[in-house]
């Protein structure tokens, strides 16, 4: 075929020629690579990645042709073909569609999906690229894994960024071209101005002198965090008491050493939602609105057409500050899907922040931190482990990662900030538990299951009691926590009977807090709802922790709760920095080859890597649960009926994830055997019910958890 080789048309019928899109791919690819030292790597994988649409069918398919082509399978042959280290690309190049793919076995044929299948595939030809597109050079990467580094981890990693700067600038060429050469979007302000907005927000904070007070305590661990912003990129915590200034002290270190440092941007990384939204909701106020993406499921940036530019920033993080949660981040650098994939390159250059660092998931803690040691080591990373209790991960960590702590003078600054104290009931029957209760003014139960919360608060409901749990909506819990707080604020009675929901990024402040045994840090994130603000002496201001005679099943919690009570029996404080360190030291040993449930990190040996079976497996919430939609609210009952006349969108399942819940399969199948729950509608990937009766829906306690086998619903 002689003339032109087109990429693609735009609905206007204007042409894109195969080598515009190729060149403009590779120099974008390259600028994305080039934060990890690689650009030449990143221009190869640009130009290459296409190569396919030089066939003749592929052009033919572009006028009008229903043919199917593989064209990304063509440069990926290309760069084995020519052997030394054009293979690395081959990964990438090939799975720029369809993700990145299992290595396979040496007998696939070319009808397999696998990398080794794929490679011996036949395919239409394309050597007319000859003409247009030279094979660009390559120089070995500026790093290599050391001495006891896993290799087939490293090369995996190295795979995966340079996937990510390819798929992210061949969806924006693309993206350029059909919306007629404009690049609709906002990457926000640079550092320096982000970190000028900062220094005039505390500048009077840092005026505080009087060490003894409260201000003065949260001003010296903001100074100390500023002036350690100053050194160079590695691995630090940020060990902090409740009450110290966690949020913009970890904010001011982070600024100033990425302004010291020349990085790209700051990224939280946290469990919960609640505190995301509180976090996301402090930065914007400091560094305006448009500098802030919040990307979780809670989010939504498609209402309004002025928040269309945020909702694009998500696809691959282009801000200077992102707030995201745990699940968010790991499953992204675990996926082999483009989608996922396409904002990994955004975490090289970077300040990353873990938030509650002891929520790292036990289950997959050492595949997670030999990624984030691979972003230190070699993508020029920063990261910092922020907590008031700090895991103990020496022995998993490499020895050369000890961390630097960011809290000037930490034990003293825990013994200052100290409000709570700690006291052991150890037994209680439920009536017992009640008994407390009733004789308190303002306090807070925190129980283990849903179903134990519900049977107490049932025990004791009336004025001034409340429920609060994940068997409630998102929404509805935001109304109850609303009035929680009124009756707090006014000094009227509020007992309030939770699940561990109310544990971390719930603002509230109680007299006594009663906890059942969990673990250890738990406990000390209950504590934390104790006399928050300081009004009370530590001295009568308690936390108890209590066993119930009854025992029960808590999912995933086991060896947490034995460690815990192992300590308590041998007159360990749980609020000791030193327990900490021992309880994360006794778990992590205990969990042993558990804290890499899946062998994510057997799956990647040299030579072979298992990238789509990875991205399947790697889940930290594992999906043993159902959805519900509760339509006891008018919009609830609206998007139910938009749901099943208009079809499925993002925003839509997004907002109705508001007036949801979540319910193990035990529960679930109960209910669907009593006839409680209808589909929701067809079409959608996630299977969703409908309660079908809302008055199974109480104002006070949410779903009723009781359903029974042999329960009959009458129609």
């Amino acid at each position: 075929m002689d003339g032109i080789y087109l990429a693609h048309k735009n609905e206007n019928g204007e042409e894109q020629t195969l080598k515009e899109h190729l060149e403009g791919t590779a120099r974008l690819c390259g600028r994305f690579a080039s934060s990890f030292g690689v650009y030449d790597w990143g221009y190869c994988c640009g130009m290459l990645h296409d190569i396919g649409k030089y066939s003749l069918a592929f052009q033919e398919r572009l006028n009008g042709s229903e043919k199917k082509v593989d064209h990304a399978t063509a440069g990926a042959q290309l760069c084995w073909a020519k052997k030394g280290i054009y293979p690395i690309t081959a990964y990438c190049i090939m799975g720029h569609h369809s993700g990145l793919p299992d290595t396979g076995g040496d007998g696939d044929t070319g009808d397999r999906a696998t990398f080794t299948g794929r490679l011996r595939k036949k395919l239409e030809d394309y050597h007319a690229y000859e003409k247009e597109i030279q094979i660009p050079p390559l120089s070995p990467p500026p790093f290599q894994p050391g001495k006891t580094e896993n290799q087939g981890f490293f090369s995996a990693m190295f795979i995966r960024m340079l996937y990510s700067c390819l798929v992210d600038a061949d969806f924006l060429d693309t993206e350029c071209f059909m919306n007629g050469g404009n690049i609709k979007r906002d990457s926000g302000d640079p550092i320096d101005l982000l970190y000028e907005r900062l220094e005039a927000y505390i500048s009077g904070w840092l005026e505080h002198k009087e060490w003894n007070t409260i201000n003065g305590r949260r001003t010296e661990i903001l100074r100390n965090c500023l002036e350690m912003g100053q050194r160079e990129r590695g691995l630090f915590r940020l060990t902090v008491p409740t009450g110290g200034g966690k949020t913009v002290a970890s904010l001011a270190f982070a600024l100033r050493h990425a302004k010291e440092n020349d990085m790209d941007r700051v990224i939280y990384v946290i469990p919960y939602t609640s505190i995301i939204e509180q976090n996301a909701e402090v930065f914007r106020n400091i560094l305006g609105e448009r500098n802030v993406l919040e990307d979780h499921c809670n989010v939504d940036y498609e209402a309004t057409e002025e928040l269309k530019l945020m909702q694009l920033a998500t696809e691959n993080w282009d801000k200077p500050v992102i707030v995201t949660t745990n699940v968010q981040f790991f499953e992204s650098l675990f996926s082999n899907k483009s989608s996922k994939c396409r904002k990994l390159h955004s975490m090289t250059n970077s300040v990353i922040i873990f938030d509650e660092a002891q929520m790292l998931p036990n289950d997959y803690l050492k595949p997670c931190l030999a990624a984030m040691e691979q972003l230190i080591r070699h993508y020029r990373s920063t990261v910092v482990l922020c907590t008031a209790t700090q895991p103990s991960l020496q022995g998993i960590l490499s020895e050369d990662m000890t961390g630097v702590e960011l809290c000037p003078r930490m034990e003293d600054q825990f013994s200052f900030f100290k409000r709570v104290s700690l006291k052991n009931l150890d037994k209680l029957s439920e009536e017992e538990l009640i008994h407390r209760l009733e004789k308190e003014n303002q306090a807070l139960c925190i129980l283990n299951t849903k179903k134990r919360t519900q049977k107490i608060y049932q025990e004791m409901k009336g004025e001034g009691v409340y429920h609060l749990s994940t068997a409630m909506y998102p929404l509805h819990r935001k109304r109850v926590l609303k009035e929680i707080r009124e009756r707090l604020n006014a000094s009227e009675k509020c007992i309030v009977i939770a699940t561990s929901l109310v544990e971390a990024g719930v603002d509230l402040d109680f007299k006594t807090v009663y906890r059942q045994l969990a673990g250890a840090d738990s406990i000390i994130q209950a504590a934390g709802r104790c006399n928050r603000e300081g009004k009370n002496s530590a001295e009568e201001s308690i936390t108890y922790i209590f066993r119930l005679n009854e025992k029960e099943y808590v999912p995933g919690q086991r060896q947490q709760m034995e460690i815990t009570a192992s300590l308590l029996e041998d007159g360990e404080r749980l609020d000791e920095l030193e327990t900490i360190q021992q309880y994360f030291e006794m778990l992590y040993h205990f969990r042993g080859e558990g804290l890499d449930k899946k062998n994510i990190m057997k799956e990647f040996n040299k030579g072979r890597f298992s990238f789509a079976k990875v991205g399947k497996e790697f889940r930290l919430i594992e999906d043993h649960t159902k959805t519900i939609l509760i339509t006891k609210e008018k919009r609830a009952e609206e998007i139910r009926t938009e749901l099943n006349l208009r079809g499925i969108t993002k925003r839509l399942i997004r907002e109705m994830g508001q007036y949801c819940i979540n319910v193990y399969e035990n529960d679930f199948d109960k209910m669907q055997a009593a006839g409680m729950l209808l589909p929701l509608c067809d079409g959608m990937e996630k299977e969703y019910f409908v309660l079908r009766n809302p008055e199974d829906y109480t104002e006070d306690m949410g779903l009723m958890l009781d359903a029974e086998y042999g329960q009959a619903v009458l129609f």
